[in-house]
């Protein structure tokens, strides 16, 4: 595990070692603060010391299922470590929103970058463990505001712990058993949602499952069911 105090962004520095050939799969890098950070969308990702910032590399096999998909492991392997620090009233609030968003109560705790460089996957995570952004268009919160006591490098090496197991059952048996796991920890199906695609307007459903590549299902009003590859989903 590296670590420093400041930074421009972990995943870019990562980016940058994975490409001098410096840095291959398995090293993590934290911060205790980003000058750059950013989130997904090209959006930028507030990054106050207190909270967690930290990036992986996973190196392409192959074999490997769609790189795609290590969103999802990402995900459930975020989820297992947050469960595991939340007192059980939060805890069983907690829930994954596609593709690698975790919410409490609905307020966004977490957040999850990928980005690809020749056969380098950097992995990203941000976590609100002590200081949460007010932001205009969803509802945020963070470890402590849930009665959470976290510290932030024991937590990271447990998740560099859960990622690596994760990435093993992706490797070995494959998506289905990551779309299994984050579908036990996802909102129900039926959630309403709304989806802002990319190329621009919305649309409105209700929450499908995944198909079998890690896409989102959306269900519309009429019945008919919409493939989501991209796009920022809001609960409603």
């Amino acid at each position: 595990m590296l670590a420093v105090a400041e930074t421009g962004s972990t995943n870019a520095d990562l980016l940058d070692l994975a490409a001098a050939g410096s840095a291959g799969e398995g090293v993590w890098l934290r911060s205790d603060r980003q000058l750059a950070g950013r989130g997904r969308l090209g959006r930028d990702w507030a990054s106050p010391a207190g909270n967690l910032y930290a990036s992986t590399i996973v190196t392409l096999r192959a074999d490997d299922p769609p790189a795609p998909s290590l969103a999802l492991v990402a995900a459930v392997a975020l989820e297992e470590a947050v469960a595991g620090v939340l007192p059980e009233a939060a805890r069983r609030k907690l829930a994954i929103k596609w593709p690698n968003d975790l919410l409490i109560a609905g307020a966004k705790v977490s957040g999850i970058l990928l980005e690809r460089a020749g056969n380098h996957v950097v992995i990203g995570i941000g976590v609100n463990v002590a200081h949460h952004p007010d932001l205009p268009d969803r509802a945020t919160t963070s470890l402590h505001a849930e009665g959470a006591t976290v510290d932030v490098a024991a937590f990271t090496d447990r998740l560099a712990a859960l990622t690596a197991a994760w990435l093993t059952l992706w490797r070995t048996q494959g998506l289905a058993t990551i779309i299994e796991r984050w579908n036990e920890r996802a909102h129900p199906p039926g959630t309403p949602l709304r989806v802002r695609l990319p190329e621009g307007g919305e649309l409105a459903g209700a929450f499908d499952g995944l198909d079998a590549h890690g896409a989102l299902r959306v269900r519309l009003d009429d019945g008919d069911s919409r493939v989501i590859h991209a796009g920022d989903i809001f609960l409603v």
